[in-house]
């Protein structure tokens, strides 16, 4: 029998210096005493290792999401873990695992999480400029800097890469990276002009020079309800059918009621649509787990269960549910509740590893803190890597659970195919049906689509998806490298 062992390459110094070395120690002592490691700590609490050899920017971009997030207080008390395997927004895990991810698409998946992010190329800005919000963001919590660079230029094996930004000593003028390639190189310090003269460098799979990228704190709530998911091949397709096909067929046809609409864009769905949104379920510990809900999960999925029943009570939602009941159109919860589980036991695990199965799904109610709020919990046995793994699932209800016992039907427990494509048809631009010709019915599409009577949580989750659409379109039109803004609100 043989074993595999992987040692550690030698950093080559210089130019650069080992972190846990004299000098190393006595660059971060400065620094510490001059208040430029402040970000430092938040990020130390949450450095990780990529899973694969090309998930640098995946990894570098779930430590940033990570430390920013645990510095804010969410609604339900707590903050939502980032993982590698959950950053599946702008680029399949598949192609990010086979050819790594570009600047522009980083930058995309920032953008997607929720946060505020602004990206420079080395040729839209200076070392100055540079240097100045190193400066800003190592003297902050409320910031990070995620460095896009050729390691060429220090000397070290492989070329392109991403890591974090940990600290800056002034009087040396160097700056701390993280490599999160840690079965690789340690934390080292490089001088920072030397840094922008690797991210002054051609990525060759762009044309375009690297850069850098301030991420700050999240000024939205990412989708607590649903999500865009691009893990299946068809989302391109998919994405070009909402913002291109639906608006042309809502034109091109003569429609003359609700019911007409619902018809053409449902029926002209492209396949695995439900692999595109995603409703969002809450990975429960069962070796943690108590036999009530915390004070925190009942407060979270209150939340999600008063944006759930707006949801159901719009007029929208009533013409979705009567065409998908006459259509005969159902969703499995089985499916999509042992999908969720596979994956909760991938991030629980830590394994990049696909070959996972859910072997078993039992459903039961679990009582909160104060025996009034109720929790649908989906019980998986998910098997994967030579090992089975239990995942609780805490599923977000769509009404008040009632019982009289502790098992029950769950078929109106969760949310369905009708909340999913209300909450997308609210998220299409609104310039998606100017092209209806009946004007009756344009003002009837207007009125039933208007975002400006929801509650702040699901007018929240609204907008998320609609971000998440302007910058799918952007990548389904290759010019996420080109355009690097946010897109609006």
């Amino acid at each position: 029998m043989a074993m595999a062992s992987l040692y550690r390459r030698s950093l080559p110094s210089p130019p650069a210096v080992d972190f846990a070395s004299a000098e190393g120690k006595k660059l971060f002592k400065e620094a510490v005493q001059k208040g430029t490691m402040e970000g430092y700590f938040s990020l130390i609490s949450y450095f990780q290792t990529q899973s694969e050899p090309a998930f640098c920017g995946l990894a570098s971009l779930s430590m940033v999401l990570n430390a920013l997030d645990s510095q804010r207080k969410w609604k339900g008390g707590s903050w939502k873990w980032f993982d590698e395997s959950t950053l599946d927004c702008c680029e399949s895990l598949e192609i990010v695992k086979e050819k790594g991810v570009t600047f522009g698409k980083l930058v995309c998946l920032a953008h997607c999480s929720g946060a505020k992010v602004e990206a420079f190329r080395t040729s839209q800005c200076t070392i100055d400029d540079f240097r100045k919000f190193v400066i800003t963001c190592s003297s902050s919590e409320k910031c990070h800097i995620i460095s896009s660079y050729d390691r060429g230029v220090f000397k070290q094996t492989g070329s392109g890469h991403f890591s974090p930004i940990g600290g800056y000593n002034a009087e040396k003028d160097m700056v701390l990276i993280l490599d999160v390639a840690r079965f690789k190189y340690p934390p080292h310090w490089v001088p920072i002009t030397l840094l922008w003269e690797a991210m002054d460098s051609i990525d060759q799979s762009t044309g375009k020079r690297r850069g850098f990228m301030l991420v700050s704190r999240l000024h939205i709530d990412p989708g607590s309800l649903y999500t865009l998911s691009c893990k299946d091949e068809s989302w391109m397709s998919i994405v070009k059918y909402l913002k291109e096909d639906v608006p042309q067929l809502v034109s091109s046809q003569h429609v003359d009621s609700v019911e007409k609409i619902l018809s053409l864009i449902f029926k002209s769905l492209p396949s695995n649509f439900n692999q595109f949104i995603k409703w969002v379920g809450e990975i429960r510990r069962p070796e943690d787990a108590k036999p009530n809900l915390s004070m925190e999960e009942e407060s979270r999925q209150k939340l999600k269960r008063d944006a759930l029943t707006q949801v159901h009570g719009t007029e929208l939602y009533m013409y979705v549910s009567k065409f998908l009941t006459s259509v005969g159109y159902e969703e499995s919860l089985s499916y999509a509740a042992a999908t969720a589980c596979c994956q909760g036991a991938q991030i629980l695990s830590g394994s990049s590893s696909r070959d996972f199965y859910c072997r078993q799904i039992s459903v039961k109610c679990i009582k909160g803190s104060s025996s009034v709020e109720e929790a649908t919990v989906i019980c998986g046995v998910v098997v994967g890597d030579g090992s089975e793994q239990k995942v609780d699932l805490l599923v977000p209800s769509t009404q008040p659970v009632i019982t009289n016992g502790s098992e029950y039907g769950p078929e109106t427990k969760y949310p369905s195919c009708n909340e999913v494509f209300t909450s997308l048809l609210l998220a299409l631009p609104p310039q998606t049906w100017l092209g209806i010709k009946d004007q009756a019915l344009q003002s009837k599409m207007k009125k039933l689509l208007s975002v400006g009577s929801l509650s702040t949580t699901q007018h929240e989750e609204v907008s998320h998806l609609r971000r998440q659409l302007l910058l799918l379109k952007r990548c389904q039109e290759n010019k996420e490298e080109e355009d690097l803004t946010a897109p609006p609100h």
